[in-house]
């Protein structure tokens, strides 16, 4: 994939449905996905968001979405399915003996809950072609039902060059539009790598990064994370964010 790629080309402005995906696990999504609710939330948008399958927490336990309403202060929040163990979706419901979510049912409720909101956020599990069932449907296969775009969240390290243009390779053989490409933990004190990746990642993505928030990011509330969420993304995403320092 190039950088004149049209179909992998950042989408203007904030859509109805965007959907948040990743590179990898532990990447970041949570916090980049609280950070746009912050945003959106602070201009007076009704913003609702949605977690398909939250895998890795007992019921009962605290999960992704409870991170989301603790620093962006958004109430409407769906939590679709629930496997225990820390697998990917397809597989923690197998461990479990339970059917995987329905992704076409899921699309199904998301697009209900634009009636209620200006902003729906999904926010998927792990990378972008995780399987979500034995069929192997994807995030990316929910991004294409929703009509939605895709908002990635990668990482600023050794690696990431091979794990980001893969993602958004596999964007544009699906067609799919990528809403930016964002760095979910920019470290404090940054290496030669980290460095020299701002670089490459944005000729990666056809353009400047959509943001960059600050590693530690996630341990912030309120008025403090709604500033780093303001600074650490970009126009598009309704911050202000113009590279790192």
């Amino acid at each position: 994939m190039t950088g004149a790629d049209p179909v992998a080309s950042p989408a203007p402005g904030l859509p109805a449905i965007l959907v948040v995906s990743g590179t990898g696990t532990e990447v970041g999504k949570t916090v980049v996905t609280a950070a746009v609710a912050a945003l959106a939330a602070g201009r007076g948008d009704r913003v609702a968001v949605v977690k398909p399958v939250q895998t890795g927490e007992p019921p009962g336990a605290a999960g992704d979405l409870e991170v989301v309403r603790r620093l962006a202060g958004v109430t409407r929040t769906y939590e679709l399915a629930r496997f225990p163990d820390p697998l990917s979706p397809e597989a923690a419901a197998r461990a479990a003996g339970r059917p995987p979510l329905d992704l076409a049912e899921a699309a199904v409720v998301i697009k209900q809950l634009q009636a209620e909101a200006d902003l729906v956020l999904v926010e998927g599990a792990g990378g972008l072609l995780v399987r979500y069932d034995p069929e192997g449907a994807t995030i990316a296969d929910l991004a294409a039902m929703l009509g939605a775009p895709v908002l990635v969240v990668t990482t600023p390290g050794l690696g990431t060059l091979n794990h980001t243009a893969l993602t958004l390779e596999a964007l544009s053989t699906r067609r799919l539009t990528l809403a930016g490409l964002v760095i979910g933990s920019w470290p404090a004190e940054p290496g030669l790598a980290e460095r020299a990746n701002l670089t490459d990642l944005a000729v990666i993505a056809g353009g400047p990064l959509a943001g960059a928030l600050p590693a530690g990011s996630g341990r912030l509330e309120g008025e403090a994370f709604l500033a780093v969420a303001r600074a650490g993304l970009g126009q598009e995403l309704g911050g202000t964010f113009r590279g790192v320092g």
